[in-house]
């Protein structure tokens, strides 16, 4: 008989196998999707210098508080010029957005304020002192850090630490997954099919869901249900990798590949874990590599590697938050669930509500494609009427 654990317990379990991954510096062209690996300081503050939100005059507050109130205009300062002269008494100087703020000047006057005007301008309107000037530093001052440790790298964060100066950024080196399906009914999608065989669709799903967390893939080439011919490929190709990911061949029946040929390592510890779909588990090393075995059918394999490998690869990336966003719910109907077992059912969120996509079957992957959630029913909950509040797990599409 398995061991039962609790979803917590074999989550743990999983993540202690992977190891932070190595530190690697890259240019910001190649950081994009990527997690930093430590602080990143400004180089340079934000703004860098005083400089005006609009296009229009440069003023002293002063002598424009009263209107409509006409001046020379003493000088044009276009964004880059690099040697703005102080803002003479009576005067003000015309300027365009971005452009360097003149000493002496403590307001922008927007040109619609205005008649235009290049040689005497007249100002018919003012706002606040201060108002339509961006001061250096509010942004963000040199030396303090932009951008921290296991935060993701998106367009945003690129382009922040560009405009901070750095060049290239420190991150963790990118897992390296092996993804192996096994079974002798499996076929290479396209090719005739017989009678008792299937096309194999799990690794193309796990392969996009390791690529998706961060990581890189290699799929191995399908391998029967033989342990001698099944355990001469996994080894011929774990030299290379960071992780292995199985799926099928784990079950309780007979010509269980998977468990039959790492059981007998004594390596890999095969498991039941309470939820559904996905009971079946095994976690473990070979030849000092750690491997994460999955049931064979394709929704608990997706749904055993979006709870336990996938915050893993993320853990060990150095995300700051491993896990994938949560939502509070609303039933649009009611449903069932097992008693004893978490249930992760497949689902459509939308604006505070969900309704379940299909049943709660793990052959239904038609059903999983067009799900954006996982609706998360517990473990001692066994019915929830329509309108019950929910916890939703927030999966590819979600916010789409």
């Amino acid at each position: 008989m398995c061991p039962v654990r609790t979803v917590e317990e074999h989550q743990a379990v999983v993540a202690a196998l992977l190891s932070p991954l190595a530190e690697e510096e890259v240019p910001l062209a190649a950081a994009h999707n990527r997690v930093l690996a430590r602080d990143v300081p400004a180089r340079v503050a934000l703004p860098g210098f005083d400089n005006s939100a609009m296009d229009g005059y440069a003023a002293r507050w002063a002598e424009v508080s009263t209107t409509p109130v006409r001046l020379p205009v003493s000088d044009d300062v276009p964004a880059g010029r690099t040697d703005v002269v102080p803002l003479a008494p009576g005067t003000v100087q015309r300027i365009m957005t971005g452009a360097p703020l003149p000493e002496g000047a403590d307001v922008v006057v927007p040109v619609e304020s205005t008649d235009g005007g290049t040689d005497v301008v007249e100002i018919r309107e003012v706002p606040a002192a201060g108002t339509h000037v961006r001061s250096a530093g509010e942004d963000i001052a040199a030396g303090t850090v932009a951008l921290t440790a296991g935060t993701p790298l998106g367009a945003a964060q690129l382009g922040l630490a560009a405009a901070v100066g750095v060049r290239a950024l420190p991150v963790r080196r990118r897992p390296r997954v092996l993804v192996l399906s096994t079974g002798s009914e499996l076929v290479e999608p396209g090719a005739p099919l017989l009678p008792g065989q299937i096309y194999e669709s799990n690794s193309a799903l796990l392969v996009a869901a390791v690529e998706d967390a961060g990581g890189t893939a290699r799929r191995l080439h399908f391998v029967p249900d033989d342990v001698d011919q099944f355990l001469a490929t996994v080894r011929a190709e774990l030299a290379t990798a960071d992780l292995l990911v199985t799926s099928g061949g784990v079950s309780a029946g007979a010509y269980e590949v998977v468990k039959d040929a790492f059981r007998a390592l004594g390596t890999v510890e095969f498991v039941k874990v309470a939820m559904q779909p996905g009971g079946p588990q095994g976690a473990g090393t070979v030849d000092g590599i750690p491997v994460v075995t999955l049931p064979g059918n394709p929704v608990s394999a997706f749904v055993s590697f979006e709870v336990f490998v996938r915050p893993a690869l993320r853990r060990a990336l150095g995300h700051a938050a491993p896990g994938r966003l949560r939502a509070p719910a609303t039933l649009t109907a009611p449903l069932r669930s097992p008693a004893g077992k978490r249930q992760f059912l497949r689902g459509r969120y939308d604006g505070g509500q969900v309704s379940q996509v299909g049943g709660p079957g793990s052959h239904l992957v038609a059903h999983l494609a067009r799900a954006n959630c996982l609706v998360v029913v517990p473990e001692d909950v066994t019915e929830l009427p329509a309108g019950a509040p929910v916890d939703v797990v927030l999966i590819e599409g979600a916010l789409q």
